[in-house]
């Protein structure tokens, strides 16, 4: 195809076309051409081109498939496509169209055509959609068909005005009405002469046994045949005309082949369809002698810039009479003319292939359908047919699967030709096995190899099923269904998707229940829900009928999700389960603070124009001054970062963060933080990869390839974050945002920019969306996927959002994603053209920010959304609640706001004084021992088992009384807020300590170190209250709360802090503290800190490790408590890690 001029892309990548408009003349006005036009209005977003059409009938675009319907009501205009306001909504410019026009010639050389209006009109692009004229038999010549009275076709209004004005005349009231043909059209013209009052007989005459011979094989047939009958209608078979009887130009019967002679008023031939191909012809286009405009894959006729499609198309010898191969036509070269060439990337254009056939109609009033490769069990000319019956006497959902479960012993049918023995009786469910050699035909199976057929047949109420199937059950190949077709788009899916069944054959015929989302109900109570902590179905179930009626409960007293927390979307449903056993209401609160689900509160904010976390507390809150906790902190803060997109780091926000928004890194166990710089689709050039490299070398960095395609650098101290930030934004690196609860990446394979398979171009697709959706924060993470065709490399399924390329767009898979409980993704919208992908992907993220409770995946969003899929496409595809456009503003102002985080940080020195270590030296404290291995150095690990560990003013030898206030800060270090809580670690001897500014209730200071893990990490958590009024600071690894005041764990019985006085004199901050060294001597880094992991991992079967240098001296013995090996109180089991 001729490519036209290049666009210019602007900022919001559409692209506006900067020469003239280029015209394509569309030479017919029928259901294929105006699906053309249609196609191409919608994609041309870039007004490119200029669309001409013109058609030969006075009526606009109307349903052909629907003609029957035109007996009843006799308005054309109930049958029209689009409406007349429709084209004279359109732009003149853009689309312009002529009626009662026809086309009389083509000069392929000069690019221009005349009408039979004498208009000449030049074009860029021709493209015939002509569709065909009814086929008459040979013994009614065109002259002869014309001359004599009552010899009709069916095929468009005007042939059914002229049936419609001869069965008015006095000599064909009450006459006979005769259908030649017994295929679809024939049914559907012998129903509307059936339902004419004129009309008292209607018969058939088919020259094959059984009717729909190209749809239904003999059961089905026969199924349809006794339908008709039942009606009233006679069917012949076996027979045909010979010669049409006339007296004085008027038809009075039919002559048959047997001989006999037939009595008819009227005769409707419906044997076949032939392409119009005669302007073709007469402009020298290569034509088929059967009929029939030649085209090649792409649609292109053997003239240059005319393409031909629809009936009139003879593409590799075949020419399709069904509107679906029409659009599909249609589709392709709407696509190519716009979508090759977009501001999102390259296409590799579409080409055609072999169209599907499957056909659903209503038919004499019987439902048929056939569907994939329903007739892979009669090709059996070289294989071997065997037949499996099973009577079910009528059939049940028990009789049936017992029936089929069965599989009695099979028997040989009788050779072809002879009387079938094998004949399915009626009631019975049989299951036919045929092994098919046969590789070739008008359709081939798609699997070769044995196949079997399940097959039911209930002649009482006019229903028949055929389903074929692979022979171990695993494929469905195809089918056929007269009188219930309820199925028959589910069927075709899973033909088309050729993937593996989910449930046994049977199920197709009896039926099986849905499945909600998983609440474990099939699970036994001895079945672990968390790994973590060794907790059972039972214990959730038994903690419930205890009392224990909240998940945070639930949570402190089996202590299930708060290791990995892997488990907590099943252990939530089982709990939800459990208390709706015990008749409990299970509450969907955010938290204790708020009385509210968290899209309640959206709401709340987003009408209200609600901006920092104390008014929001204020106008929503349980208490009005309240602090919040770890849970609505977060939540709240990623609602206001979903509204408005104002930097975390700012001071209002800060304090909302959980740590690894907060230093927009992630934490690692020991301490340290990751830093993933954004390569978006996974592209990247050797002198970034050279410059990440280096960075990693000059801090000591531990780098992996992660497996959203770029690489993650672990083991930063926090006080190098703003100086490695720096570097990287110096190479043109940003913020990759792999620690917030946003867009992560779009993963990408390398699609058509190299691979020889590829489509479409999924590295700059990846791109385009990566760059738009970056920083966008949502209630959880996201992640995307683009492969560039169906072989899938870049698991798109697995992701929130996934795009594959098809031959015809891209599919969008919605919702998936992998972890401890997988989803696969669902197909949301099928062969999108790329200029459209945006917006459909801008509604469902924007919806799923508005909607989703905090924390939830998209996947576990899809499984609970009221109304599941289906109503989510009414509402982001079809719009039913009218927010799509609202959607698609709000991502855009979303997009808008974007600023660099990283960037942000390394222009601001006060912002790059908050990551120090300690505020009270430069000295460098490691956190944890550092092993080599394989060359990098990592943190030692945890020991597999840590005692419990609870620390008081007690343990401290020096009376407390005679400790001192010792000058550890200044206000100014803490950088306080009358907003939000702020904090700050400080070193003091060998011990860590972390101080709290909390606004309107003071300065509180702990020991740095969450005794649960050993972590030195106290002074990055979240400080919140509950109801009481307690406060707490909640460790950021594994949210253990300890309480200020007392040092006491709030949710777990087995650790506690040491808590310290703390007050203010001037600009400095004063901790009352014992000397150094009896501190140092309960809470001192060297006594914590994990070290001596070199026998853990040689436990493992590790070799070559060794203990890097970490620079301290020899912990101090005689202590009461330390790290390691040794213990506090005793062990405890449930602490396993």
């Amino acid at each position: 195809m001729a490519s036209p001029e290049k666009p210019v892309v602007h900022q919001d990548n559409t692209s506006v076309n900067q020469g003239p408009r280029r015209t394509i003349f569309v030479v017919g006005l029928g259901m294929v051409g105006i699906a053309f036009i249609e196609k191409m209005l919608t994609l041309d977003e870039a007004k490119r081109y200029r669309l001409v059409t013109c058609g030969e009938e006075s009526h606009l675009a109307y349903n052909r498939v629907a003609l029957t319907d035109y007996f009843q009501h006799r308005s054309v205009e109930k049958l029209y496509l689009n409406q007349v306001e429709w084209y004279t909504q359109q732009d003149p410019e853009h689309f312009l169209f002529h009626t009662g026009e026809r086309v009389t010639s083509l000069d392929t050389v000069a690019h221009s055509l005349t009408t039979s209006k004498g208009r000449n009109i030049s074009y860029d692009y021709c493209v015939l959609a002509t569709g065909s004229e009814s086929t008459l038999p040979p013994y009614v010549s065109p002259v002869r068909a014309e001359r004599a009275q009552g010899i009709f076709v069916y095929r468009n209004i005007s042939d059914l005005d002229k049936i419609l004005s001869y069965s008015e005349q006095e000599h064909v009231r009450g006459g006979r009405a005769v259908v030649v043909g017994g295929g679809l059209i024939g049914l559907e013209a012998a129903k509307a002469v059936f339902d004419l009052e004129t009309i008292s007989e209607v018969v058939i005459i088919n020259r094959q046994v059984f009717p729909l011979s190209r749809q239904l094989d003999g059961e089905g047939g026969e199924i349809v045949l006794r339908r008709i009958e039942a009606m009233g209608v006679r069917v012949l078979t076996r027979t045909s005309v010979k010669d049409i009887i006339t007296s004085d130009g008027v038809l009075t019967g039919l002559s048959l082949s047997d001989d006999r002679y037939l009595k008819a008023e009227i005769v409707i031939h419906a044997i076949g369809i032939t392409p119009r191909d005669d302007l073709a012809r007469q402009a020298g286009l290569k034509c088929v002698e059967k009929g029939g405009i030649v085209i090649n894959d792409l649609l292109q006729t053997s003239a240059q810039d005319v393409y031909a499609i629809g009936e009139c198309a003879s593409w590799k010898d075949n020419t399709y009479g069904l509107i679906a191969p029409g659009v599909e036509m249609a589709d392709i070269l709407s696509f190519n003319f716009t979508q090759v060439e977009t501001g999102l990337g390259g296409f590799k254009p579409r080409v055609m292939n072999m169209p599907d056939l499957s056909t659903k109609l209503k038919l004499m009033g019987v439902d048929v359908a056939s569907f994939g490769d329903y007739f892979a069990d009669k090709r059996s000319a070289r294989g071997v047919l065997t037949s499996k019956v099973a009577v079910a006497e009528p059939l049940t959902r028990d009789k049936a699967q017992k029936a089929i479960d069965a599989k009695p012993t099979a028997w040989q049918i009788s050779p072809l030709g002879s009387t079938p023995s094998n004949r399915v009786k009626e009631g019975e469910v049989a299951i036919n096995t045929v092994t098919t050699q046969m590789k070739h035909g008008n359709r081939r199976t798609a699997l070769d190899g044995p196949i079997e057929c399940l097959t039911y047949r209930d002649p009482f109420s006019y229903v028949y099923k055929k389903y074929i199937f692979t022979a171990d059950g695993k494929y469905l190949l195809g089918g056929m269904m007269v009188g219930d077709t309820s199925d028959y788009v589910k069927l075709v899916s899973l033909v088309k998707k050729k993937k593996e069944l989910e449930e046994p054959p049977s199920k197709f015929i009896i039926g099986s229940g849905s499945k909600g989302p998983d609440d474990g109900a099939d699970l036994d109570d001895d079945t672990q829900i968390c790994s973590c902590h060794n907790v059972t179905k039972g214990c959730i179930s038994e903690s419930v009928k205890a009392g224990v009626t909240t998940l945070s409960d639930l949570k402190a007293k089996t202590k299930i999700g708060t290791g990995c927390g892997g488990c907590v979307p099943l252990a939530t449903n089982i709990f939800k389960a459990e208390m709706k056993k015990a008749g409990h209401a299970v509450s969907n609160h955010l938290c204790p603070h708020f009385g509210m689900a968290r899209q309640e509160l959206f709401s709340i904010v987003k009408i209200r124009k609600l901006k920092t976390f104390p008014e929001i507390m204020e106008a929503a809150g349980v208490k009005k001054d309240s602090l919040g906790c770890e849970i609505c902190k977060p939540a709240i803060g990623s609602i206001l970062s979903s509204l408005y997109n104002e930097l975390v780091i700012a001071p209002v926000h800060h304090a909302n963060q959980d740590t690894n928004d907060k230093y927009l890194a992630n934490i690692q166990r020991n301490g340290t933080f990751s830093v993933v710089p954004r390569v978006a689709g996974g592209e990247i050039t050797p002198d970034k990869l050279i410059v990440l490299g280096k960075v990693a070398n000059k801090y000591n960095l531990y780098t992996k390839i992660t497996g959203g395609q770029r690489i993650d650098l672990f083991g930063a101290n926090k006080q190098d974050l703003p100086d490695i930030w720096e570097e990287l934004v110096a190479a043109g690196f940003e913020s990759g945002h792999a620690y917030g609860k946003a867009l992560r990446t779009v993963k990408s394979c390398v699609g058509t920019t190299w691979c020889r398979y590829g489509i479409g171009d999924s590295v700059g697709m990846a791109i385009h969306l990566e760059e738009r959706y970056k920083g966008i924060r949502s209630p959880h993470k996201i992640k995307g996927g683009v492969s560039g065709c169906v072989r899938e490399c870049a698991e798109a399924q697995s992701k929130d959002f996934g795009l594959i390329a098809t031959d015809k767009g891209w599919n969008i898979f919605i919702a998936g994603n992998g972890g401890s409980n997988p989803r696969h993704a669902t197909l949301f919208a099928k062969d999108v053209p790329p200029s459209k992908v945006v917006r459909i992907l801008d509604r469902f993220l924007m919806y799923y920010i508005h909607t989703a409770d905090k924390l939830m995946r998209t996947a576990r969003w899809v499984e609970q959304f009221n109304g599941g899929i289906e109503r989510l496409k009414a509402i982001l595809l079809d719009d039913e609640l009218g927010v799509c456009a609202d959607l698609e503003r709000e991502m855009g102002e979303l997009i808008g706001s974007y600023a660099d985080e990283w960037k942000a940080v390394v222009n601001d020195p006060a912002r790059r004084r908050q990551f120090r270590q300690f505020v009270n030296t430069d000295e460098r404290r490691p956190q944890t021992e550092v092993i080599t291995e394989r060359g990098q150095e990592r943190p030692a690990d945890w020991p597999k088992q840590l005692p419990p560990a609870k620390l008081g003013e007690s343990v401290i030898v020096t009376p407390k009384s005679e400790w001192e206030w010792r000058k550890l800060a200044t206000v100014n270090d803490l950088m306080p807020t009358d907003d939000a809580t702020t904090s700050a670690a400080v070193k003091y001897g060998d011990s860590q300590l972390a101080i709290f500014h909390i606004p309107r209730r003071g300065y509180f200071a702990t020991q740095q170190m969450c005794p649960h893990k050993r972590a030195f990490v106290l002074d990055h958590g979240i400080v919140g209250d509950d109801l009481d009024g307690n406060l707490y600071v909640s460790c950021p690894l594994h949210k253990r709360n300890f309480r200020l005041t007392d040092g006491k764990c709030l949710n777990d019985e087995d650790f506690s802090i040491i808590p310290f006085d703390v007050k203010q004199e001037g600009d400095n901050l004063l901790v009352l503290l014992p000397d150094s060294g009896n501190l140092d001597a309960v809470i001192g880094t060297s006594k914590w800190m994990v070290k001596q992991a070199a026998a853990e991992v040689s436990s493992r079967g590790g070799e070559g490790i060794e203990i890097a240098g970490v620079g301290m001296g020899t912990p101090e013995s005689g202590s009461t408590c330390s790290g390691g090996q040794s213990s506090c109180s005793g062990g405890n089991a449930s602490l396993d890690w």
